[in-house]
């Protein structure tokens, strides 16, 4: 339906730099791309996770199995839809061939705003650990320095091209799996039941408390679509893409549920509930000693700067593949080392911004309902992907469809789309209408495109 190359059509100055930086420039492996996965699916989040779901009991692990099942599901599709499609844009490739240039441009759009929205938070979250080490809190200039460097040096790390991208999320995955490891297996050797606390902590249903802790947890499985959204950076991506998706999901849902019963298991519940570094408490008590917070807190920082590097690179990933459909300015399909340098450096310059805004303003509450908005603008993209899934087992496009597999695919690509349905409702009321109100910008923007290339055509 549409031609959707992964070779830039409008920038051969960029082709022929990225050809003479090819020694910065190097295709991802299956072990680089599952750590993209891994590293933007746990991000710093799962550092505040037992504490935040412990209050609703341990029936919040029900809630955890559910949800990846239906991360898994989700998965699943992308791996699918990235073997017919492997090309770098994930969710806006699969759209825009299945519904057109308009659809396409929705999940781009919406794509884009989640990743550098989603930096700017990752940043404030992690000088949040950072002060741990190094107290700056004190200082609002210094912490604007703390917040921007934890933006740009990840950013310049891309900017330095793929080799170098991948490094540091291999890197970045290792340092940041060993101490959750130490928690997460380790935990279970100083497990005591009389920790756990209730089963149900709440006067909520059975089903009113799984949905109540899995609004809270909904969250932890964006990212699932990493490997397929930087798929023309892939090796072997028909093989490779799928591979990742799945692998990284389940080692991050693994990890998500280890930590989560060890910490449950090492902590005593009422002391859980009132905690705000669950798993320093855990080390605490497991071993003894005040030593847990700093270990802690620099496996946050390293967590967070991984994640940051891998969403750095889908922040111009996606924009990079609409704009050389001309659904994006063209200037976003300029390309050095491998790297959409222009789309990175909007990216983090948007996200810098925000962050320096959140903390001259002193207006938290604009920007926890931004970052609440990207709950719901990462959905539309999932959405819109699982729906072309959809489309494309139902049209009967054979050549789409592996035959014998059509039964099964139609049963996950529909648990994947009421996952994504669940993920809107989690988001909540304020951050639909607050989403939908940044979808609407970018109709504008769209018509402002298409007008654009109606007259270059015309």
């Amino acid at each position: 339906m549409h031609d959707s190359g992964t070779a830039p059509q409008t920038a051969p100055a960029g082709e022929a730099d990225q050809h003479e930086g090819s020694r910065h420039a190097r295709k991802f492996g299956l072990p680089v791309a599952t750590a993209l996965v891994i590293g933007n699916i746990v991000g710093g989040g799962i550092f505040l996770l037992p504490a935040s779901v412990a209050p609703y009991g341990t029936i919040s692990l029900v809630a955890f199995a559910v949800l990846t099942v239906g991360a898994i599901a989700l998965a699943l599709v992308f791996g699918r839809l990235a073997n017919r499609h492997p090309q770098t844009g994930g969710p806006y490739v699969y759209a825009r061939e299945a519904f057109g240039d308009f659809a396409g441009f929705l999940a781009a759009w919406s794509y884009w705003i989640t990743t550098w929205v989603s930096n700017a938070a990752l940043a404030v979250a992690a000088v949040g650990y950072l002060d741990v080490l190094l107290p700056i809190h004190g200082s609002t200039f210094w912490t604007i320095v703390a917040a921007l460097l934890c933006q740009w040096l990840p950013a310049l790390a891309n900017l330095a091209g793929t080799r170098y991208v991948g490094a540091v999320q291999l890197v970045s995955t290792v340092l940041k799996f060993a101490p959750l490891l130490l928690v997460a297996v380790g935990g279970l050797f100083f497990f005591q039941a009389d920790n756990l606390g209730p089963f149900r902590a709440t006067d909520d249903s059975a089903i009113g408390a799984v949905s109540a802790s899995a609004a809270i947890l909904l969250f932890s499985y964006l990212g699932v679509e990493s490997a397929s959204v930087s798929a023309g950076e892939v090796r072997d991506p028909q093989r490779n893409v799928g591979r990742a998706t799945v692998i990284g999901t389940g080692l991050a849902a693994l990890l998500y549920l280890l930590s989560t019963l060890s910490v449950f298991g090492t902590v005593a519940h009422d002391r859980l509930v009132n905690s705000t570094a669950p798993f320093s408490d855990a080390v605490n008590a497991m071993f003894g000693g005040t030593w847990g917070g700093t270990a802690v807190a620099v496996a946050a920082l390293v967590s967070m700067i991984g994640a940051l590097n891998g969403w750095t690179l889908l922040s111009a990933q996606t924009p990079y593949a609409a704009a050389k459909d001309g659904l994006f300015p063209a200037a976003f399909t300029r390309k050095r080392r491998g790297i959409p340098t222009f789309g990175v450096i909007v990216a983090v310059t948007l996200a810098s911004l925000l962050t320096i805004y959140n903390y001259t303003v002193g207006s938290a509450g604009v920007f926890e309902t931004l970052v609440l908005v990207t709950t719901f603008t990462a959905t539309v993209p999932y959405l819109l992907a699982t729906a072309a899934q959809i489309y494309f087992l139902l049209s009967g496009q054979g050549h789409k469809v592996r035959p014998g597999r059509l039964a099964r695919d139609m049963i996950l690509a529909l648990a994947a789309f009421g996952f994504s349905m669940w993920l809107v409702g989690g988001a909540g009321y304020a951050a639909v209408y607050q989403g939908v109100l940044f979808l609407f910008v970018g109709v504008l923007v769209y018509a402002w495109m298409a007008a654009r290339r109606q007259r270059v055509s015309g």
